[in-house]
């Protein structure tokens, strides 16, 4: 390793370990108009949740066809995780950052064209993909551009994902009360706001000098850290969008309403991510804080699961649900980003591919289920799903642990050893693995 790679390594660990005193919410133009875009793109999270059941009846569609909605959208999503990086080192990250804006741009307004679950489901498609190559490359220019360094960048970055998901159903409610249509062309809109800003205040960076290699996501893999939080994101995931995707359909709840109940999880989800998360990890680190959150989740999930026919516990549920899911999502992410010994980016776009399949997967199996059985089972099968993240995540402790430590002598052999295996597989360069800590690129 070079001098200036370990000072750079170095300068990395220190910050992962001590922190900033600089407010991550003081930054240049550029990184506000990311974050900004940001919000508007985790709108689309949960902006269709407040219409879904005024979908399913003005479209004649059953809740499973409904529920493809968050299907095409997330399975896209993930499998354009896999090549984003590659389209990324090669057109740069601010062209890369347009391409995806314009494509949510463009489907957003045709999904609320279209006059059929069918198309809706394809515009959706098309949405999941500009998704996809926005949020693999969003963190990339926030951290890059950030004052504060990767800790700040990862709180200013929790605080977008936690106003859009809060607000999102907010505005699907407002504006799905006057017509279905509605959200899907109010999110248009904002991003094409976004999209001008974005132009106008994100800086032109210089084509990276390494290229990509479409096959990196996928043999990392090969590190059995980084795969294995990988499947305790898919099971989180799994549980996580049974509840987001089905949910709206026990309520029994206006547009409006369901929109109001979801907001309300949306606020927690933000308030926990920033502010609980970073002070229960450093209580009680990030192995005895996931564990302890995944079961609360499973708990929710069978709660909800044992009386799906009874409106307030579901609506009780689903709100408190927010602070575990704001918790889960802040200490899951910074886990990977920290125990990956391959350059932020490749490990953000595994990740990313395994836990949105099991996010794209999941409401729609709820839905056949529901069809096939009644309401308990999808619940109590998310809860079961949860459980068993919750006990795999045993089998990393040690990689948490001693990312938990910092650069403590334990973490530094360990990452030596990563090192040397992740040598071994085949498209994934040695320069790659010296910029892995100094690297902050964390799409979620």
């Amino acid at each position: 390793m070079t001098a200036h790679s370990h000072e750079m390594s170095h300068a990395a660990e220190t910050a992962h370990s001590h922190g900033t005193t600089q407010s991550p919410f003081r930054q240049p133009k550029a990184v506000f108009a990311v974050a900004f875009a940001c919000v508007i793109s985790f709108m689309g999270i949960g902006l269709v949740d407040p219409i879904l059941p005024a979908l399913a009846e003005k479209l004649d569609a059953t809740p499973s066809q409904v529920e493809l909605l968050f299907t095409s959208y997330l399975v896209v999503t993930a499998v354009a995780m896999l090549v984003t990086g590659w389209i990324s080192s090669r057109i740069g990250a601010k062209r890369t950052l347009i391409a995806g804006l314009i494509l949510i741009v463009a489907f957003a307004a045709l999904a609320g064209s279209s006059g059929s679950i069918g198309g809706i489901v394809g515009f959706r498609a098309g949405w999941g993909l500009g998704n996809a190559l926005f949020i693999a490359t969003s963190l990339a220019v926030i951290v890059n551009s950030a004052a504060g360094g990767f800790a700040g960048a990862i709180v200013l970055y929790e605080t977008a994902l936690g106003v859009g998901i809060a607000s999102g159903p907010l505005l699907g409610g407002l504006l799905g009360n006057v017509s279905w249509r509605g959200p899907f062309y109010g999110v248009s809109v904002l991003m094409l706001i976004a999209l001008i800003a974005t132009v106008l205040m994100v800086p032109t960076s210089a084509k990276p000098v390494a290229k990509s290699s479409i096959t990196e996501p996928i043999l990392a893999l090969r590190h059995r850290s980084l795969a294995r939080t990988s499947v305790i994101g898919l099971l989180y995931n799994w549980g996580f969008f049974t509840l987001l995707g089905y949910a709206p359909f026990l309520m029994g709840l206006s547009a409006l309403k369901l929109g109001a109940v979801f907001f309300a999880w949306g606020v927690l989800v933000a308030v926990f991510a920033v502010f609980a998360a970073p002070a229960l990890k450093d209580r009680f680190g990030t192995t005895q804080t996931l564990i302890g959150c995944l079961v609360l989740v499973a708990a929710v999930l069978g709660v909800i699961g044992v009386f799906p026919g009874h409106r307030w516990v579901v609506i009780g549920a689903v709100i408190a649900s927010g602070a575990l899911i704001g918790l889960n999502n802040t200490l899951v992410t910074t886990a990977v980003m920290s125990i990956s010994p391959v350059p932020r980016n490749i490990a953000s776009a595994t990740y990313g591919f395994v836990r949105f399949i099991g996010g794209g997967l999941a409401p729609f199996v709820a839905g056949k289920l529901v069809e096939r059985y009644n309401a308990h089972v999808p619940f109590l099968l998310g809860a079961v799903v949860v459980l068993v993240g919750a006990a795999l995540i045993l089998t990393v402790r040690r990689a948490l642990d001693d990312a938990d430590v910092g650069a403590a002598a334990p973490q530094s052999a360990l990452r030596a050893a990563d090192e040397e295996a992740v040598r071994e597989i085949p498209g994934v360069p040695e320069e790659a693995i010296l910029a892995g800590e100094a690297a902050s690129h964390d799409p979620r």
